[in-house]
């Protein structure tokens, strides 16, 4: 069957992509001089800041390209889809975002993504610039809790995004906002379900695929191998079971304030998503587990794929919550953070 997408040439998605959304939001972004795959804010850098740089495969909007705005990233670049960026666009975004306060690296640990960010980086540091990173590692079914190091990053970055955007617009230095990304990460926890592949346009043809009327349990944002695949349950038998992982994983108690995420990986309809929050609500208040803050709808996707993820912050401090709640602003993103 014929690729059924709205573009142009397979080889042009990723350039066209970035040169759209510049043209959508000329007063809020620009691109990275000499790249037609990386753009910051438009009036960055900002001095005394320190600078967030964050990137990785096209094909997950709005993660990257949607998250540099007020209050979180300053800037990023974007690869191929599903692919890394490289490492000379990821130093043009470095030097651009950079004040003299430093830079956070931001981004999901994909071991292509952190080759060519460690990269840059080092070339980074050549130049006179202090580069921190951080790694989004929040999927509790890619690694066992002794080996959390190699668990991957997938939808629950954006608590991420938000708690360390807020400490750099506070004027936070680079070692305090390297380390509230890191509490950020450490007490966030997601699990996802795929209903369906994608197709990446390069290829013309499905990467991987889930059977008509199956489910694959944990699968990952490129098509990953999940935990478990079997047939398609209901919406609360899904939050049931994603919940039974996540929670244990950290471990979420009783008493606990959290902030939660349900994400759409690309073509699940908000009903869906819904359904699946009224399930997951009920589990977390049955285990007086208090519900500080609610995101849903699509934040991290995988092109056209149907499925859907819930990942969940544990709030542990009133700096969380208040850096969690602080003003942020992104074109894709205004409605869910407010401004």
């Amino acid at each position: 069957m014929p690729m059924r997408k709205i573009i142009n040439h397979p080889d042009h998605v990723e350039d066209e992509t970035v040169s759209g959304i510049l043209k959508a939001f000329p007063n809020i972004l620009k691109r990275v001089e000499g790249s037609t795959r990386a753009l910051v804010r438009a009036n960055a850098p900002f001095s005394g800041k320190v600078g967030i740089a964050t990137g990785g495969g096209s094909g997950h909007l709005p993660l990257f390209l949607g998250y540099v705005g007020e209050g979180l990233a300053t800037g990023c670049c974007v690869g191929n889809v599903f692919s890394s960026p490289s490492s000379e666009d990821m130093l043009d975004v470095t030097k651009a975002v950079d004040s003299g306060a430093g830079v956070l690296y931001l981004y999901g640990n994909y071991s292509g993504d952190t080759m060519n960010f460690d990269m840059a980086s080092e070339m980074a540091e050549m130049e006179g610039i202090t580069v921190k990173t951080t790694l989004g590692r929040d999927d509790v079914t890619s690694a066992p809790i002794a080996e959390i190091e190699r668990r991957r990053g997938i939808a629950g970055i954006v608590f991420v995004f938000k708690i360390a955007g807020a400490a750099a617009e506070e004027g936070r230095d680079l070692d305090a906002v390297h380390a509230i990304a890191e509490k950020a990460t450490f007490n966030t926890r997601s699990m996802g379900v795929a209903l369906s592949g994608t197709t990446i346009p390069a290829a013309g043809e499905p990467g991987f695929t889930v059977a008509e009327g199956q489910m694959e349990m944990g699968m990952g944002v490129h098509g990953e191998p999940g935990v478990e695949i079997g047939p398609l349950l209901t919406a609360d038998e899904i939050a049931g079971q994603m919940l039974d992982r996540i929670l244990p994983d950290l471990p979420f108690s009783s008493g606990d304030s959290a902030a939660v995420l349900v994400n759409s990986l690309g073509a699940t309809a908000p009903e869906e998503l819904y359904i699946l929050y009224n399930k997951a609500s009920e589990i977390l208040g049955d285990r007086g587990i208090n519900i500080h803050r609610v995101f849903i709808g699509e934040y991290v996707t995988s092109m056209e794929m149907s499925g859907a993820s819930i990942s969940i912050c544990k709030l542990e401090d009133d700096d969380m919550v208040k850096l969690l709640g602080a003003p942020a602003y992104s074109p894709f993103l205004s409605q869910q953070f407010g401004h």
